[in-house]
């Protein structure tokens, strides 16, 4: 490509508006990392609960501090957010709802039902 070329460049993120299915996406892969993540954490707080002393009291004053709590209300709305997207493939491996409406309306639901799951999982947690 010469230097003096008028063509237009090919549009790049802080151009082009990606659609919400191509943000769905990537949230849903970033969600699978995080999941994966929060296993690993999960196994480390059931095995120093499982130990006695100090390091169970630390690990279980971190969890129930105010940030804890946050990291834990992030790990459940990803563990349902990957969940509905999982539904929401299933249905793609199938062949249905690859219309472009029907995947943008799909992907405003699974955003909407992990919210709902996750803010109802807190509210009977909470209660008990």
């Amino acid at each position: 490509m010469a230097w003096n070329d008028k063509r237009p460049m090919s549009p790049h993120l802080q151009i082009y508006k990606l659609p919400i299915t191509a943000y769905v996406s990537i949230g849903n892969r970033v969600a699978g990392v995080i999941n994966s993540t929060a296993m690993v954490l999960l196994v480390l707080v059931i095995a120093s609960a499982a130990a006695s002393g100090t390091d169970s009291s630390t690990i279980l004053w971190l969890v129930n501090s105010w940030f804890g709590k946050l990291v834990l209300f992030g790990f459940t709305f990803t563990l349902y957010f990957h969940m509905c997207n999982g539904i929401r493939h299933l249905f793609w491996d199938v062949g249905m709802g690859f219309e472009l409406e029907t995947a943008n309306k799909t992907a405003k639901v699974s955003i909407g039902i992990a919210v709902a799951l996750t803010i109802i999982t807190w509210i009977i947690a909470s209660a008990s």
